[in-house]
């Protein structure tokens, strides 16, 4: 069972004390420092959701150590898009990628954890499958740049804004995991 299944069955999301709601710079709870709080956004892309590929992309987030702090299914709708893409508005291939981005469910997900944004990245691989390394995300599951799996945020100020695009503040669960001592020390 995976860090956050091991969370569920005692009770640590389900209003228990110690949980407390968060958005933007993460604030302080329990003992964790500032730089175990950092975020970023994760979308499981329309092809993976099809592919039944959502479990696997969680669970190498998980195996990593990252703690999920939100989570949703979602059809995405134009106006969210535009404002998530709003850098790739004026490229000749953004009407096929909304048709993709609308083509079916999406799954966006919130990690946190010690240099999360840089690490998901690393985790991710290439945008374009065919140049993305093996054990990667895109290396692993996708087949072209097209339908590459996920998104990932570039940096912790784009994580920022991102995350204000596809969660509201109460979304957002600052919980404390048993196992943090064993993923980062004392």
């Amino acid at each position: 069972m995976g860090s956050l299944g091991r969370c569920l069955a005692r009770g640590l999301l389900r209003g228990q004390p110690g949980i407390r709601r968060s958005f933007g710079p993460p604030r302080c709870y329990g003992s964790a420092p500032p730089e175990l709080r950092e975020q970023t956004l994760v979308l499981v892309k329309p092809d993976a959701v099809q592919r039944r590929l959502v479990g696997d992309v969680i669970g190498r987030f998980e195996r990593r150590g990252f703690k999920l702090v939100a989570m949703k299914l979602l059809q995405a709708d134009r106006g969210l898009l535009d404002q998530h893409y709003q850098h790739l508005q004026q490229k000749p291939f953004y009407p096929a990628l909304l048709a993709y981005m609308t083509s079916g469910p999406l799954v966006a997900m919130v990690w946190e954890g010690y240099n999360v944004v840089r690490s998901t990245r690393a985790m991710v691989g290439d945008t374009d499958s065919a140049k993305a390394a093996a054990g990667t995300i895109r290396g692993d599951l996708s087949m072209h740049v097209s339908r590459n799996v996920v998104h990932a945020s570039d940096s912790v100020e784009t994580a920022l804004k991102e995350i204000g695009f596809w969660f509201q503040r109460d979304e957002l669960v600052a919980w404390e995991c048993g196992d943090s001592q064993y993923t980062y020390g004392p």
